[in-house]
């Protein structure tokens, strides 16, 4: 079984954190399993699709999709106050750090850009945060719309190069970014963020005994409060694991299906 943590490695420095972090669960846990690297421009869709994921760091709105429907292991709540001590995130919409925008309304009619369809930050909660401004200022808010970026760096990377004025980046990714890379982080801004929602989940496709969660949820509880891993969570912004419902994510796939949700909004 593997273990990653793709979708929050924002920097080098993160990712060898997830993994240092990893490795203490699953010592702990007593858990012989594989930390494995899956790094961009792999499709992470290719990662969710696989039966062995013992640990692994999934987008809610593919968790909801997939059937059956993987095991809920836990989720990561972030240390920042904005949090609340929660396990959840948000979608910041960011702009250039020298773009004259101060509010959404004043991108549009400008080039907006955005991951996947699969993704809930890269795209679901950005449109649907969009279709309330559709009554006042029209079906068609921006002249043109940038797809297929991989994730919130490329995101971030085109907002910088000016190939979009707008796009959406997941917060909590956001926050590892201006940890480990603040000069990238400060070329961009945030002018809006949707509602909070359920964070990214770890979850498991393999067929895992109790036993083993049980000592794997043990593990992660632990986490939260071990003198030893106190660099670790400073470094990830973390404070802990919580163990959400898998109900808390069913809201997710109701989003996408909404039928207005479906229509054009850039």
């Amino acid at each position: 079984m593997i273990v990653n943590a793709r979708m929050y490695s924002a920097t080098p420095d993160a990712k060898n954190a997830w993994r240092e972090l990893f490795a203490w669960v699953l010592r702990r846990a007593t858990l012989d399993w594989e930390i494995t690297d899956y790094d961009a421009p792999a499709p992470l869709d290719s990662l969710w699709r696989r039966d062995d994921l013992g640990c692994v760091m999934m987008c809610g709105l593919p968790y909801t999709q997939r059937m059956p429907r993987p095991t809920l292991v836990a989720a990561p709540v972030p240390a920042l106050p904005r949090y609340e001590g929660r396990a959840i995130y948000f979608t910041n919409i960011a702009v250039r750090a020298d773009a004259p925008f101060k509010k959404i309304e004043e991108t549009f009619g400008g080039v907006i850009g955005y991951t996947v369809p699969n993704s809930m930050s890269g795209y679901a909660a950005l449109r649907r945060y969009l279709l309330g401004y559709r009554a006042q200022c029209g079906p068609k808010l921006y002249r043109d719309a940038v797809g297929g970026l991989l994730n919130a760096r490329q995101i971030i990377d085109a907002l910088i190069e000016r190939k979009i004025d707008v796009g959406p980046v997941d917060s909590y990714y956001y926050d590892l970014l201006k940890e480990g890379d603040p000069e990238r982080a400060a070329q961009v801004r945030t002018i809006a963020s949707t509602p909070p929602a359920s964070i990214p989940p770890l979850v498991a496709t393999a067929q895992i005994s109790m036993p083993e969660l049980g000592r794997l949820r043990d593990a992660l509880l632990a986490v939260g409060a071990a003198p030893d891993l106190s660099s670790l969570r400073d470094a990830l912004k973390l404070s802990k694991f919580a163990f959400p419902a898998p109900t808390d994510y069913d809201i997710f796939k109701s989003i996408l299906d909404e039928p207005q949700q479906l229509a054009g909004v850039w």
